[in-house]
């Protein structure tokens, strides 16, 4: 079958082609609403997550291709939010560093651990790194939006800023956790002895 006759697949495809659209609206500033509806198109997108996974297992779809590029769609969402933040100065720098290098570091050991025969299943951190990151950068992406500092007032932003804060900070510690987690689990792997055939980097 077809990658793109998979309704899972055309989904996933469907969320890598909208997060330029996710981009335009977060970074063109627009007044009042802006920052709502950027947020809007990302929870849509992250939404899309679960709906391409459920229609896999659903409709008997998976597809070699939808294992490929769904993983791929998540990271490209999740890191194209953090660049865009940074560039608006809502978001330190260096916490966009640790979340992206922390899924480049888990891709390159998922890679190794194919390589050698073996799958790492996403564990309860995982998990709870994907929600927590996908809250924080809601909160992220509105907590500076003029409905909440002009019109719901001072209290309430510094409360709704104090919440990003701490959403940021458990996702931050959920993220370096499950890098740790999957180590443990790729501990033998990366012990050896490993297969022949591999690359030098």
């Amino acid at each position: 079958m077809s990658p793109l006759r998979s309704i899972a697949n055309r989904v996933t495809l469907a969320r890598v082609v909208l997060i330029p659209i996710f981009l335009a609206i977060l970074l063109a500033k627009l007044p009042v609403w802006g920052p709502w509806l950027a947020a809007a198109v990302f929870a849509l997108l992250a939404g899309t997550d679960a709906v391409d996974g459920y229609l896999a297992r659903s409709r008997n779809e998976v597809t070699t291709f939808g294992k490929f590029i769904d993983p791929i769609a998540d990271k490209l969402l999740v890191t194209a939010a953090l660049v865009a933040l940074v560039e608006l100065g809502r978001l330190p720098s260096w916490i966009a560093v640790l979340i992206i290098s922390r899924e480049l570091v888990v891709s390159g050991l998922r890679l190794v651990a194919v390589a050698e025969g073996r799958v790492i299943a996403a564990s309860v951190y995982g998990k709870a790194k994907t929600v927590l990151q996908t809250v924080a950068i809601l909160a992220f992406i509105v907590k500076d939006s003029s409905l909440i500092t002009d019109v719901a007032g001072a209290s309430v932003a510094h409360a709704f800023g104090i919440v990003a804060w701490v959403v940021m900070a458990a996702a931050m510690i959920a993220t370096v956790a499950s890098m740790v987690d999957y180590f443990y689990h790729a501990r033998d792997i990366l012990a050896g002895p490993w297969s022949q055939g591999g690359t030098d980097a």
